[in-house]
């Protein structure tokens, strides 16, 4: 028995090693160590998860700004509610709408058309496709390299966009403003409105290699 526990611990060690990287988690499942919250609705940890309530507000991570890395987003809930990960957030947000005009929202809601849906930039970029599940939990993985942010949602591309690309003109006032954005900014996590619950089970990261 030892020794098989032994090969099975050589074995994912290996399986480590050879992916070259774990991921680092930012929530713990049981306090909002890290994180702060700005705006309105809040979030509430419920078996280990995080759950959106109310909004507009932000649940973001202090601990460090994001260059050159890959984060890892684990949700639930898409097919009927909105939410969104925030990268490239330039300051420490003191309001919820700072984020939304000087960092990239990455949608999460699978009811909206091709350039508000899970996985765009909101309302900047088209969706490539839209592999979300209904049911089920969904893994969401932003890469930010340089000035070129990548986003797979359940390991499909639907967002491949360099800094500078062309992009529609803004229609509603609630759209971001049309500008760049740098390349290493604080993330966070939106709840949107009363009537939307999104979970989160893990909020992870990878430093790419240079």
């Amino acid at each position: 028995m030892k020794q098989k526990w032994l090969l099975n611990l050589i074995g994912i060690c290996f399986l480590l090693s050879a992916n070259g990287q774990t991921w680092t988690p930012l929530f713990n499942g049981k306090d909002f160590q890290g994180w702060e919250h700005v705006g309105d609705g809040n979030f509430v940890i419920e078996d280990g998860l995080l759950k959106t309530q109310g909004g507009m507000g932000l649940l973001w991570n202090t601990t460090q700004k994001f260059k050159n890395a890959k984060i890892k987003v684990v949700y639930k809930g898409a097919a009927e509610n909105n939410a969104g990960v925030f990268i490239r957030i330039p300051k420490k947000p003191t309001e919820a709408w700072m984020p939304v005009n000087r960092g990239y929202e990455v949608q999460i809601d699978d009811r909206q058309d091709e350039f508000h849906r899970t996985g765009v930039l909101y309302s900047l970029t088209r969706a490539k496709a839209s592999p979300g599940k209904a049911e089920g939990w969904n893994e969401m993985v932003i890469t930010l390299q340089g000035n070129r942010t990548l986003v797979e949602v359940n390991g499909v591309l639907v967002t491949d966009y360099q800094e500078g690309d062309p992009v529609p003109e803004k229609v509603k006032d609630y759209e971001p403003a049309r500008r760049r954005r740098p390349k290493a900014g604080y993330i966070g996590l939106q709840n949107h409105g009363e009537e939307d619950v999104i979970y989160f089970k893990e909020v992870s990261y990878q430093k790419l290699k240079k």
